[in-house]
């Protein structure tokens, strides 16, 4: 059977600044929502709407444990973000090369305003 697809899209959930404070807060251990609230400067139905938010994207899990839900984060779907990512470093790792080029290199004229190449990655080979 396939897993159904998330609710809400990886990239919408970590969109706002809240979110990704509770995904941080939630790296190393599983806190209840009591716990989390204390943390963030809001009541603590606006935190579990976060969380409601996050649980649906698969970045945290829920559990109940009483009365209480406790909350930990699951790191897996942030491996979208990281392949989307993956695709434009090599923009920023050619502009990066470019300006240290451009810094280490004597050059006659640097009166000309820098613009650093892009380059293929398959051309830098």
């Amino acid at each position: 059977m396939v897993a159904p697809s998330p609710k809400v899209d990886v990239f919408q959930a970590i969109a706002d600044p809240t979110r990704r404070s509770l995904l941080r807060l939630l790296v190393d251990q599983e806190m209840a929502v009591t716990s989390i609230s204390g943390h963030f400067p809001m009541s603590r139905t606006a935190v579990s709407k976060h969380l409601r938010i996050l649980a649906e994207a698969g970045l945290v899990h829920e559990r109940k444990v009483g009365r209480e839900t406790r909350y930990r984060l699951q790191p897996e779907p942030l491996q979208e973000i990281k392949q989307w990512l993956s695709f434009y470093e090599r923009f920023w790792d050619n502009k990066l090369s470019a300006l240290a080029h451009y810094v280490e290199n004597p050059v006659s004229d640097k009166s000309q305003p820098f613009v650093p190449k892009l380059v293929d990655s398959d051309e830098e080979k």
